[in-house]
C-alpha cells in the first residue's frame, strides 16, 4: 500500500509542478494563439505557404522556419499545431512543423551548443531538419486520403473568410510576442528592475510545507512547487470554473463570468512573470523584465482585440476554449503518468543500457525520452549530466531527438487533434528516425570511416526516397482507379 501511495504522490507532485512552472507562460498564450489562427486567419494565408498542394520545396521548409522561431515544449507546440491544421495546413507540413519546433528551435540549438559543444548542436539541427521533413513527407502520403478529406472540410468550414484584418494580425502579433516574453531567458527578461519585500512571515514555512508535501529529485526532472507555483496553481483553477461559465456559449454574447475569466488570466501571466521568493519574515517580490515584456504585449492584445467586429471576437474565443476542452484534460492525464512511471525508472539503468552506440542503446534512449520528459530546454543540462554519467553520444542525440517530441501527455493531445492511427504512424516515424540519428551520430563520434558512414547515409536517404517513391505511386494508382 505503501508503494501504491509513492507513485500516486509522485504523479500529484509531477502534475502540481508542471502546472506551477509551465501551463501559464506557455500553454496559456499558446490556446488563445491557436484560437486566434483558426477563427481570424483566411484558410489561404496558411495554405499559401502550408497547404498540401502548395509545392513541397515551399511547404517543407516554411514549416520548419516557422517551428524554428518558437522555443517551447512538446505539450505548447500542440494547440499551435492544431490551429494551422484546423485551418487547412496540409497534414505533413504540419507535422515537420510539430516536430521541428521543439527540437529545432534557434534556443534549443544555442542552448544545445553551449552545453554539448557546436558539434553535438550542428549535428541536432541537420538531423532535425531532414528527418523532420522526411516524416512529414511519409505522413502526407501514408494518408492522403485523409488529408485531402481534411483539405475539402476546412473549405467548408472557412470558405467565407477571405482576407485577415489590421486588428486581426496585430492580436496574432502581440500573442506570439506575449509567448516569446514568456519563454526566452534572456538577460533583459530576467533581470530584476526592483524589489520589494512584503512582511508575510508565513510565507517561507508555507514554502517548506511545500516542499514535504512535493519533494522533488532535480535529477530525475522533478522540479517541486514553490510558494508562488501554488499561487498560481489557485488561479489557474479560478480561470477554470470562471472561463467554463463565461466561454462555454460565448457565441451568444459575454457575460460577467467571461471578464472576470479573462481577467483572472491576465492577472495570472503578470503574476507568473514576477519573481516571488520566501524568507526568514517575509516575501520577496522582485519586478524582473518579463513583468515589464508581458504588461506591454497584453495592453497590445487589447488594443487590437478591442478592434475586432464582435462576431470575430466571440469566435476567437470559442475556438481558443475549444482547443482547451480538447487538449487540456489529457494533458493533465499524461502529466500524472509519467509522474508515476517516473518513481520507476532509475537514471543508472539508462547508463547502463545506453552506453554503447548500438540498437539497443538507442531504443533505450528513445523510450526514456518518452517517460521523463523535461520541459523546454532543461533536457539539455540534463542530457549533459548522462554524458558525463558514461551515456554514448549516440543515444544521447536520439534521446535529444526523441525527448522534445514524444512526451506521453503530447502524444495523448497529438491523438485528440489528427486520431489515433495518424499518432501512432508519427510516433513510430519520431521513434525510428531517432534511433537512426543516434546510430549515425554515434558513428561518427566513434571515428568510423566517412567514407563507411557516407555509404550509410546514402544508403539509409535512397531507402527513405524507394518509400517516398512507393507511396507516390500508389497514391498517383488510387487517384486514377477513383
Amino acid at each position: 500500500m505503501s508503494d501504491v501511495l509513492h507513485l500516486l504522490n509522485g504523479g500529484a507532485g509531477n502534475l502540481a509542478a508542471y502546472l506551477a512552472a509551465h501551463v501559464l507562460l506557455c500553454l496559456l498564450p499558446a490556446f488563445f494563439i491557436a484560437g486566434a489562427m483558426a477563427a481570424l486567419i483566411p484558410k489561404a494565408s496558411i495554405t499559401r505557404f502550408l497547404g498540401r498542394t502548395t509545392p513541397r520545396h515551399v511547404s517543407y521548409p516554411a514549416a520548419a522556419a516557422a517551428g524554428s522561431l518558437l522555443a517551447v515544449c512538446s505539450c505548447t507546440i500542440v494547440p499551435l499545431f492544431a490551429g494551422i491544421y484546423r485551418k487547412g495546413a496540409g497534414l505533413g507540413p504540419a507535422i515537420t512543423f510539430l516536430f521541428f519546433a521543439p527540437a529545432g528551435n534557434i534556443m534549443a540549438l544555442a542552448y544545445t551548443g553551449s552545453i554539448l559543444g557546436a558539434e553535438f548542436a550542428a549535428a541536432r539541427f541537420v538531423l532535425c531538419l531532414l528527418f523532420g521533413i522526411g516524416i512529414g513527407l511519409l505522413m502526407a502520403l501514408l494518408f492522403w486520403r485523409d488529408d485531402a478529406a481534411h483539405d475539402a472540410q476546412t473549405d467548408t468550414l472557412f470558405a467565407d473568410k477571405a482576407s485577415i484584418g489590421p486588428a486581426a494580425i496585430g492580436v496574432l502579433l502581440s500573442l506570439v510576442a506575449l509567448l516569446v516574453a514568456g519563454t526566452l531567458k534572456l538577460w533583459p527578461l530576467t533581470a530584476t528592475i526592483a524589489t520589494v519585500n512584503l512582511p508575510l512571515p508565513w510565507a517561507e514555512a508555507w514554502q517548506a510545507t511545500l516542499i514535504q508535501w512535493v519533494p522533488f529529485d532535480a535529477a530525475k526532472g522533478e522540479e517541486g512547487v514553490s510558494a508562488q507555483g501554488s499561487l498560481l496553481i489557485v488561479l489557474l483553477l479560478l480561470i477554470g470554473a470562471t472561463a467554463w461559465k463565461g466561454l462555454e456559449n460565448i457565441v451568444e454574447g459575454a457575460n460577467r463570468w467571461t471578464w472576470i475569466a479573462l481577467g483572472l488570466a491576465a492577472t495570472t501571466l503578470g503574476v507568473a512573470a514576477l519573481r516571488l521568493t520566501p524568507h526568514a519574515g517575509g516575501l520577496q517580490v522582485a519586478l524582473t523584465g518579463r513583468v515589464v515584456a508581458v504588461a506591454l504585449t497584453l495592453w497590445a492584445v487589447l488594443r487590437y482585440a478591442r478592434r475586432l467586429n464582435p462576431e470575430d471576437w466571440q469566435a476567437w474565443m470559442w475556438e481558443s476554449w475549444r482547443f482547451v476542452k480538447q487538449i487540456f484534460l489529457l494533458l493533465v492525464v499524461g502529466v500524472f503518468v509519467v509522474g508515476v512511471i517516473r518513481q520507476l525508472i532509475r537514471p543508472e539503468w539508462i547508463q547502463a543500457l545506453a552506453g554503447q552506440n548500438n540498437l539497443q542503446g538507442n531504443a533505450v534512449a528513445v523510450v526514456f525520452g518518452v517517460f521523463m520528459y523535461f520541459p523546454t530546454l532543461v533536457e539539455v543540462p540534463v542530457a549533459r549530466m548522462f554524458l558525463d554519467l558514461g551515456m554514448h553520444p549516440g543515444p544521447l542525440l536520439a534521446y535529444l531527438m526523441a525527448d522534445p517530441e514524444l512526451s506521453l501527455q503530447s502524444m495523448l493531445m497529438v491523438a485528440a487533434v489528427v486520431g489515433r492511427a495518424k499518432t501512432a504512424a508519427y510516433v513510430g516515424l519520431v521513434a525510428g528516425f531517432s534511433i537512426c540519428a543516434g546510430l549515425l551520430y554515434g558513428a561518427w563520434v566513434d571515428g568510423i570511416n566517412p567514407v563507411w558512414l557516407a555509404l550509410g547515409l546514402a544508403g539509409f536517404a535512397a531507402l527513405l526516397v524507394a518509400a517516398l517513391a512507393w507511396l507516390q505511386s500508389r497514391h498517383q494508382r488510387a487517384v486514377a482507379g477513383s
